[in-house]
């Protein structure tokens, strides 16, 4: 869940730079329910994904006895039992069903005011939630790129490396608005 409070934030700039669109308590409280949100989100898959590694793991014998594949059977069970724990699998589906629920919650606690179409407003949560999808991998390649450079050499998994890593893509995030 390390990406949930930049895309959290995220949500809240967008929101915020948002013409028709006012936050009436400002953005600490959105970015705040966003996160919660979306951690809820990303608890749900944790726990659908556990639950068919346990599967898995519990018929093992037979599995290598018919020699099928893991991975395969992996994602055929996590599509059967996605509908059990509140799964969406298909990312658009989840992004766009994640955005709604954002916006009734920051909604009904009077959160944001706006006087425009209320599907045009998860549109922005929508577009914010994939523009961080979209941008965290070439942000991380763009760190990598920036930590290979350093005089003396880091080590991954180290204190140091983390630290420095965390600095950097904070840095990056905000150079591309993603913080502020």
């Amino acid at each position: 869940m390390p990406h949930a409070p930049y895309v959290a934030n995220k949500i809240s700039i967008d929101l915020a730079n948002t013409p028709y669109v006012a936050l009436t308590k400002g953005r600490d409280p959105v970015r705040e329910i966003a996160q919660g949100l979306i951690e809820e989100n990303i608890k749900k898959e944790r726990a659908l994904e556990e639950r068919v590694e346990e599967l898995l793991e519990e018929n093992i014998d037979e599995i290598e006895f018919v020699n099928a594949d893991e991975r395969q059977l992996f994602w055929m069970i996590k599509k059967k039992m996605a509908d059990e724990f509140g799964v969406i699998l298909n990312y658009e589906d989840r992004y766009n069903d994640l955005a709604h629920t954002i916006l009734d919650s920051i909604y009904d606690q009077y959160l944001i005011e706006f006087d425009t179409n209320e599907n045009k407003v998860k549109n922005v949560i929508y577009r914010s939630i994939e523009g961080y999808i979209k941008s965290f991998e070439q942000i991380e390649d763009t760190v990598l790129e920036k930590m290979s450079h350093y005089k003396r050499e880091l080590i991954p998994g180290t204190e140091e490396y983390n630290l420095i890593f965390e600095k950097l893509y904070e840095e990056e995030l905000t150079r591309r608005g993603f913080l502020s």
